[in-house]
């Protein structure tokens, strides 16, 4: 097994010293570790993002294989505990917080307050729109990244990253939508997810615009 030192110096002939400092000391928040939430906490622990805070009330259900980032074997497992023992096998090094409960507008603040940004990785915009609307006024000064827009299987170039307000990026197509009859599947889910991290990855580096 390596030795953090080994792991940590390999990260940084990948990323830069520079960089690498920033990441080791940033802490991200992600609500909801689904099909964008599993696949963003994946991204950061290979970045080497020092803290990860991750929260999800559910368990692995056998609906979930087809976009998230879990197995056979998670079944009936909290996303919480299976997706931190995949992390761990990426990276045992880093600090990982993870909260089995749901995040409601009482709790969203304590989960929360002590991140840099917040990934937000919902289902329903009922609850996206609760956490963007908490956090953005009880803690102004936290970045939010936002996922909207990743069902069916449009184009991949209509994903996209916009900025919103001062600290509100949302990732995605911004119409596509489940409800409407579209399904969820892995490369454009993974795509958006993808896009999240990123725009996590360059708030940390202090980049602002996506």
């Amino acid at each position: 097994m390596l030795t953090r030192e080994e792991l940590h110096a390999a990260l940084v002939e990948r990323h830069g010293a520079d960089i690498q400092h920033k990441l080791d000391n940033a802490c991200v928040g992600i609500a909801g570790l689904g099909g964008l939430g599993s696949n963003i906490a994946v991204h950061l622990a290979r970045l080497g993002v020092g803290k990860l805070v991750l929260v999800d009330f559910d368990v692995v259900d056998v609906t979930n294989l087809n976009r998230q980032h879990y197995t056979m074997r998670d079944l009936g497992i909290p996303k919480t505990v299976a997706l931190q023992e995949q992390l761990e096998a990426i990276n045992p090094y880093l600090y990982y917080e993870a909260y089995t409960e749901r995040v409601i507008p009482a709790n969203a603040v304590r989960l929360f307050e002590g991140c840099d940004l917040v990934c937000e990785a919902f289902d329903r915009a009922d609850q996206k729109a609760m956490l963007i609307e908490t956090l953005l006024n009880a803690c102004p000064d936290m970045p939010i990244v936002s996922g909207s827009g990743m069902a069916g299987d449009g184009s991949p170039n209509d994903i996209m990253t916009r900025r919103r307000f001062a600290n509100l990026y949302v990732c995605g197509d911004g119409e596509s939508d489940v409800a409407s009859g579209l399904g969820l599947m892995a490369p454009r889910v993974a795509l958006c997810a993808a896009h999240q991290a990123t725009t996590a990855l360059r708030l940390i580096l202090g980049k602002r615009n996506p």
